[in-house]
């Protein structure tokens, strides 16, 4: 059985759709970027915006800068109030905890985001760690707050095996696959079976449910 679990927070345990949608269309309306169907900027939920809006916009990276400065000017407003609590992850933290599990956040959101987030539904209290980007964004690698997550849980080497990333997207698999840990794909947000399972995970969840169950294994 694992005894540390990492959670990525966007598409894992909460929906975030609506408010980083929006806010990224704000962004681009401000800027001159035309948005169709905001369905379509779903693609940026997950990995760092910064880095996302560099290689699907191919801009440089003061462009970048100022499109990720106009999407938190909405999003640390109003956005982050438009999370979703995806069904199930309370009584799964809880679950979890019972048992003994050390658990962190592993996010690539901002700090400061991220635990007002949390608060707001009642989840900081599951958590031994809160480990995100810097809040401007930047340090958002997934790999290294990976790292950063199990150095604050002290993981030893030597428990790396009883160690386990979850999160929805192929940068939350990478991220844990770097620092030698199992990964878990969930279902529950914005990355598909098909790209969990071509970036490796060891198993793939429809539910956090379905995920403790796993675990407890």
């Amino acid at each position: 059985m694992f005894r540390y679990a990492l959670f990525d927070l966007d598409g894992t345990l909460t929906d975030p759709g609506e408010g980083i949608t929006k806010s990224i269309q704000y962004s681009f309306e401000w800027h001159g970027i035309p948005v169709e169907d905001r369905k379509e900027l779903e693609v940026y939920i997950g990995p760092p915006l910064r880095d996302e809006f560099m290689i699907r916009l191919k801009v440089d990276e003061e462009k970048a800068d100022s499109l990720a400065a106009k999407f938190r000017e909405r999003y640390n407003d109003v956005g982050w109030k438009e999370n979703v609590l995806i069904p199930g992850v309370p009584e799964a933290l809880k679950t979890l905890r019972r048992v003994g599990f050390r658990l962190a956040l592993a996010s690539s959101k901002p700090v400061t985001v991220a635990t007002r987030v949390l608060r707001h539904f009642d989840l900081e209290q599951y958590f031994d760690a809160i480990c995100c980007s810097a809040p401007d964004g930047s340090h958002a690698l997934k790999k290294d707050i990976v790292a950063r997550a199990l150095a604050e849980l002290q993981v030893p080497e030597e428990e790396k095996p009883l160690a386990v990333m979850v999160g929805d997207r192929k940068h939350d698999v990478i991220g844990g696959k770097a620092n030698g840990i199992a990964t878990v794909g969930l279902l529950t947000g914005y990355g598909s079976r098909e790209e969990l399972t071509a970036a490796g995970a060891d198993f793939i969840a429809a539910s956090p449910g379905d995920m403790v169950q796993w675990l407890l294994v």
